[in-house]
């Protein structure tokens, strides 16, 4: 599961998903199996008008009869509220953690970090409004069935947020686009819109993910590349 050398793949994903700045919307439901994100939509001389933007310029057209129905698009769930700032873990023991992490579950140190940047910041004593702990922000649930019995120790922390997010990478046979969303969002929205699901938070969440991911890849690329011609 080692993803440690796809920034190409984590690029493609990237570019996959659908623009970031766009308001919730509509989702609508094609009868042909399909689906179409839009801002409105309305009738006019007898089609059914899906407004791609809320000035109404851009927009595609279908008979009534091909769209089944209309879906609202989720608001964003409110941000990580982060109830305690203690000082993030020095640089050494957070690679020491990762190091552990990623060669336990095949995972790249990289995308952890990644994960942890966008899941807390750092920050160990992190606390969401929905009640996700730690470095990797996982929910008491998840955590228990983890087996980790403290959320705030980083080391159980990384060590239970690596062993879901490979389960995950396992589930959707390597995409990590679909891992990552699922790891926000929760597989079974994953496995209801049979891809990244229709929600803002979460495609900013997976783009944000594989930006860093790719970020980090390219640096240690030119680090390497430094140090071999020294």
């Amino acid at each position: 599961m080692q993803l440690s050398h796809k920034p190409f793949f984590a690029l493609v994903a990237l570019l996959a998903l659908a623009p970031l700045g766009a308001r919730a919307g509509e989702l609508a439901i094609l009868r042909n199996g399909f689906e179409q994100r839009c801002d409105h939509h309305g009738v006019v001389e007898g089609k059914l008008r899906l407004f791609l933007h809320a000035d109404g310029e851009s927009f595609l057209e279908y008979a009534p009869e091909q769209v089944e129905r209309f879906e609202p698009v989720p608001d964003d769930p409110p941000p990580p509220a982060l109830v305690s700032q203690e000082p993030s873990l020095n640089q050494q023991d957070m690679h020491t953690i990762l190091d552990h992490a990623g060669k336990d579950h095949d995972l790249d140190v990289d995308l952890l970090a990644s994960v942890i940047k966008a899941e807390s910041g750092g920050n160990a004593r992190a606390v969401s409004r929905t009640g996700a702990r730690g470095l990797m922000q996982l929910m008491p649930g998840t955590a228990a069935g983890l087996g980790v019995e403290d959320s705030f120790r980083p080391d159980q922390n990384v060590r239970g947020g690596s062993a879901y997010l490979n389960s995950l990478l396992i589930r959707y046979h390597d995409n990590l686009a679909l891992a990552l969303a699922a790891y926000n969002a929760g597989p079974g929205a994953v496995d209801k819109y049979h891809g990244i699901p229709p929600y803002r938070e979460t495609r900013a969440y997976v783009a944000r993910v594989i930006h860093e991911f790719n970020r980090r890849i390219r640096a240690r690329a030119s680090a390497e590349r430094a140090s071999a011609t020294r």
